[in-house]
């Protein structure tokens, strides 16, 4: 049986992104052109004041406290942020992808996460975000697991849709095993994934989205005798595409 609690011994910061996906409505400013920049320098250099200065610190505002503890798990970490265009009203995108990697036990964990952060700007700073198109992957086998994720972005209300997680060289005799479960929201760290042997050579889900529009979260893991691989996905649950 393997318990997500243990991710907290080997510095795995899965729960700092599920932490990162918190909904919240919309209030309008304008970005200032050389936020984006700052910003992107600031979460390299580790220059936590910035961040601090420019996020809204509200009793229910998480995202800011968790930037800082990924910079903090990962200090080495590489950021790059790009701005998108939005057709949102009174919000912006940021397009962010991060990169970072730490030894424990001698072994190395390679972190590499994408998302886009929706948020608002009030007074100068920023605010109500919303992280979406999240993709997590940690993983200690120096890729040498030649591995496919197909997992959709958004899908429809209601609708069926599938989940594969591909191992694309031949097997032959090695016994891999893997799992996949989706996010609750306040169990995460009290769920557990049971592994099970992956005869077929992957994951392979039918699912059914939620009848209602909102986020689908997915984590799961895959353990291979060259090492572990663990991976969180977002999903988007759309009325209309």
């Amino acid at each position: 049986m393997f318990n997500l609690k243990l991710f907290k011994n080997i510095g795995v910061p899965l729960y700092l992104f599920i932490y990162l996906i918190i909904p919240y409505s919309a209030i309008t400013q304008t970005l200032k052109g050389d936020f984006v920049r700052n910003l992107e320098n600031s979460l390299n250099t580790g220059d936590l004041e910035f961040i601090k200065k420019n996020f809204r610190n509200d009793e229910n505002q998480n995202i800011p406290k968790q930037f800082l503890n990924i910079v903090n798990d990962f200090p080495d970490s590489k950021w790059k942020i790009k701005r998108l265009k939005s057709n949102i009203p009174n919000k912006e995108i940021l397009r962010i992808k991060v990169f970072g990697k730490k030894i424990v036990n001698g072994e190395i964990y390679i972190l590499e996460s994408d998302f886009d952060y929706f948020f608002s700007i009030l007074s100068g700073k920023i605010y109500e975000g919303i992280i979406k198109n999240l993709f997590t992957t940690i993983r200690n086998d120096n890729k040498k697991i030649d591995i496919s994720f197909k997992i959709p972005d958004r899908v429809l209300t209601g609708s069926k849709y599938d989940i594969d997680i591909i191992l694309d060289k031949p097997l032959e005799e090695v016994i891999i095993a893997g799992a996949i479960k989706p996010y609750q929201i306040n169990s995460f760290f009290e769920q557990e994934i049971l592994l099970e042997p992956l005869a077929s050579g992957g994951i392979f889900k039918i699912t059914r989205a939620p009848s209602k529009p909102g986020m689908q979260i997915w984590s799961g893991i895959i353990a291979h005798p060259e090492g572990m691989i663990t991976f969180t996905k977002s999903i988007d649950i759309v009325d209309e595409i």
